[in-house]
Formats: C-alpha cells, structure tokens, sequence
C-alpha cells in the first residue's frame, strides 16, 4: 500500500501550497540520493517527489483527495489511469506513470510540468551538485516583474535563428521553461513596487496619520497594471496588513493565483503648525 502523500511530506491535508512546497525543498535536501547514502534513500526520495508532482498542482491535487491513489493508476481502476514506464537515470532507475485517455484535462495525460522524473522537479528547485547533466543547452533571458508574473511573447535568438516564444504567466526568477530543443531560464527584474512569496505578492502602502485614524478608501496598484479601490478601516495602525485575494501571480498550469497583500505605513507628520498641535493636544491622542 501506498503511503498517503500529505504524510510522506508531513503536512496537514488542509497545508497551502506554499508549505507543500517549503516540505518538499526540506525532505528532498534530506534524502537526494547523492546526499544520503542510507539504503533507503533512493527509494524515500522517489517517494517524496512523486508526492510533490501530485500535490503541488492544484487539479491533481484535487483528484487525490477525492479519488486517492487510484487517480493515477493505470488499468482500469484508475480514473485517470494510464502507462507505466521505467527510465534509468545514471545508477538508478525510476518508474512513473502518464494519463490515459479518461484524463479529464487533457488526452495526453496529467502535464507535470514537463518533468518525467524525480530529478528532473529536484533540478528545477535546487540545481548544484545535486542537478543532472543537460540534455539540451540552456539560454538566459531576461523578464521585468510584469512580465513575469502576466506572461509575454518574447523574441528570442537560439544558435543564430530567431524564435516567438511564449512566456507562461506566473513564472518567477530562477525557473526553468523546458522547450523543444532548449531550456531557458528566467531572470527576473526587481520591481520597485512589489515584493513576490510564490505565487503571493506583497506591497507596501503610505497613508496619512488623518486616513489611518478617520478611514477612508485608497487606490492601490495590482501587477496586472490595474489599480483596486481599498478601504482602510478607522483606526488603522502602522505594520497592518491587508489581504486581498486572487489578485497575485497566477499559479501555473492552473486556475488559481496567489494573493496580494497591502503592508499599510502610517506617515506621522513631523514639522506641525501651531495650530495643528493645538488641534492635536485638544484632541488627546
């Protein structure tokens, strides 16, 4: 029997992604076979991505926790059964699964991100001595936070021909897009306005000490260019945050995104006319 995949990386059934995530970078340092010599590492680390393929992927995740392992079985007793294959990657030799044709999200089976095994997901993470070999050569491109987060059609120059590309939207700094013949990886830009956690994305907001203590509504920029109305509620401190949902980076190869969240400053004035202290000690605050 196979064990239940929230416990393989120790999360809770009801974990985020985020901490999906942050468990499997964990486990993954711990048991890559090149790092740990037990006997059983390969086959714990086999475990530990395969249960990462499913769960970090919100629909397949889905499908789990209705249909449990039988969602990617093959044969008949899977919904979304389909063929079992074996590579064989330097001494060790891994086993995995694809969709069939009752895959509800596509005939050509779950996409996994355009991994087909363990180390192809560790490589992505990780990199350094732990990496594989490339296949295929690898370029550098370069993407604003804007870009990056909406996704973009680039023109690109791989050994002398130029090629349209897409850019799915979502990708975050240090991500690698597998391609045809090549593998690029991204490089994005600092933005001056927003900070990104994931699929999160998070923004500091000044107000005046007069909107804090009175309230009021404030515009706020979003990454996909638009701007929202926010309100502030009386009495709002300095270091408040305010979550707004739906409105950070897409998450790829999915429905869902990442939330925006509005760190408030409270400015304090610092150079006050006679009256306003006057104002300011009537009041009493």
């Amino acid at each position: 029997m196979k064990k239940d995949f929230y416990e393989v990386l120790g999360v809770k059934k009801d974990a985020s992604q985020a901490d999906i995530k942050s468990a499997y970078r964990k486990m993954a340092l711990e048991f890559h076979p090149d790092k740990n010599k037990s006997a059983d590492a390969e086959e714990k680390f086999k475990e530990i991505n395969e249960a990462y393929e499913v769960l970090s992927d919100i629909q397949k995740r889905q499908a789990y926790d209705q249909f449990g392992h039988t969602a990617f079985e093959g044969g008949r007793s899977g919904p979304f059964g389909g063929n079992t294959y074996t590579q064989q990657q330097g001494p060790f030799t891994f086993t995995y699964t694809n969709g069939g044709g009752g895959n509800p999200f596509g005939s050509g089976g779950f996409d996994f991100d355009g991994f087909s095994n363990p180390f192809d997901i560790f490589e992505q993470f990780f990199g350094g001595p732990f990496a594989r070999t490339a296949r295929l050569p690898t370029y550098k491109i370069n993407l604003t936070f804007q870009e990056a987060v909406n996704g973009c059609q680039k023109e690109v120059n791989i050994d002398g021909k130029n090629k349209s590309i897409k850019i799915p939207a979502g990708v975050d700094n240090g991500q690698k897009i597998r391609f045809q013949d090549f593998i690029l990886y991204i490089d994005v830009d600092e933005s001056s306005v927003f900070k990104r956690d994931g699929a999160d994305i998070y923004l500091t907001k000044t107000i005046s000490f007069s909107l804090a203590a009175l309230g009021g509504q404030i515009s706020i920029p979003t990454p996909d260019g638009s701007t929202i109305s926010l309100k502030i509620k009386p009495g709002t401190q300095s270091e408040t945050l305010i979550r707004v949902r739906g409105k950070g980076a897409p998450v790829i190869n999915s429905r869902s995104r990442g939330d925006l969240y509005i760190k408030i400053s409270v400015s304090v004035p610092t150079r006050l006319s006679l009256h306003q202290k006057k104002l300011i000690k009537e009041l009493d605050l």
